[in-house]
């Protein structure tokens, strides 16, 4: 009995020290501020608590553009079209709850609910009242979500390889979704984040590999480490996430740019299909050889696809 209590206070002990030792760290906020969040980045606190890393950037008089990231991204997915559209609009777009640098929310809450109120609440900051909202994965089905309840504030509204679709995907998803959607691994990875684990989940949500940079893994990777991103992330990925009916989509009346990628893994093409079968009021527009986040891997089109289309909800006035 003595050996066998000996053996498994061994067992123990090599388990502790295992864990000190491949335990991927936190990163250091102070330094993560300083290397993602300088000019021109603000940090708001809205009304609810939430202190908000985001970026207001472009023409003040033109409309605005607010802009939503995905699942485990962040406000950097949109430096593209960023770039090409604030010569002419002004472009708000943010680090929303449980991301980046905004961090865990004060509430721990990762409802829906929860994050459209943020959109709004973002907009009351900043003075916006009209705006075009727009979303990649996870913010296309906050956009959709808010949308919903807030038409009368949109302009237009604009959902690029969005989640909320009542669409399965064929296959499994990448592998970072795998482990954060199984309840062990889940658990065990919140201690153990490889930057290979990135790596590999970002490679398997594109098609255009190009965008695959060591900075772009980096920045992934560190900003999962925040302190208390890991937690929030978690927490994400327990709270149920509905998608949406045929009736609500139908309801829809807010002008409508659907996008995707005829590649994507993660959302299948069947599902942006599906929004735009119900959506009432949309244009929707498919990217052949291009994955699941066209506003980097096809941005140049995707942008000019874009500028299109508000300027057809937006016609120029006559001149005199």
């Amino acid at each position: 009995m003595k050996w066998v209590l000996r053996i498994l206070g061994v067992l123990a002990a090599l388990l502790v020290i295992a864990f000190l030792f491949f335990r991927t760290p936190d990163t250091d906020a102070t330094e993560m501020r300083a290397k993602y969040g300088g000019e021109p980045s603000q940090f708001v606190e809205l009304s609810n608590g939430l202190t908000v890393h985001l970026r207001d950037e472009g023409a003040r008089d033109g409309m605005p553009i607010i802009l939503l990231h995905g699942s485990n991204a962040d406000l950097h997915t949109w430096e593209p079209w960023v770039e090409a559209l604030k010569t002419d609009y002004r472009v708000i777009r943010y680090d929303q709850r449980g991301h980046g640098l905004t961090g865990a929310a004060p509430d721990e809450d990762y409802t829906l609910a929860s994050f459209t109120k943020d959109v709004g609440l973002v907009a009351d900051a900043l003075g916006v009242e009209e705006f075009i909202l727009g979303g990649n994965s996870m913010g296309g089905w906050i956009s959709a979500g808010y949308a919903l309840e807030n038409s009368d504030r949109l302009a237009g509204l604009v959902l690029v390889d969005a989640s909320g679709a009542p669409i399965e995907r064929e296959g499994p998803p990448p592998l970072g979704f795998r482990i954060a959607q199984t309840p062990v691994l889940r658990d065990v990875a919140r201690h153990f984040m490889p930057r290979s684990i990135f790596e590999r989940s970002l490679s398997q949500s594109v098609s255009n590999q190009d965008i695959v940079t060591d900075a772009e893994i980096d920045r992934y990777w560190e900003l999962a480490r925040l302190p208390g991103n890991r937690q929030a992330t978690m927490q994400r990925f327990v709270t149920p996430r509905g998608v949406y009916s045929e009736e609500q989509i139908e309801a829809l009346e807010v002008p409508t740019l659907v996008m995707w990628g005829e590649e994507d893994a993660l959302i299948p093409l069947a599902a942006g299909e599906w929004y735009a079968q119900h959506l009432p009021n949309n244009i929707f527009v498919a990217y052949p050889e291009i994955g699941h986040i066209p506003q980097q891997e096809h941005a140049a089109q995707s942008v000019d696809d874009l500028r299109q289309w508000i300027e057809q909800l937006m016609p120029a006035e006559p001149e005199g």
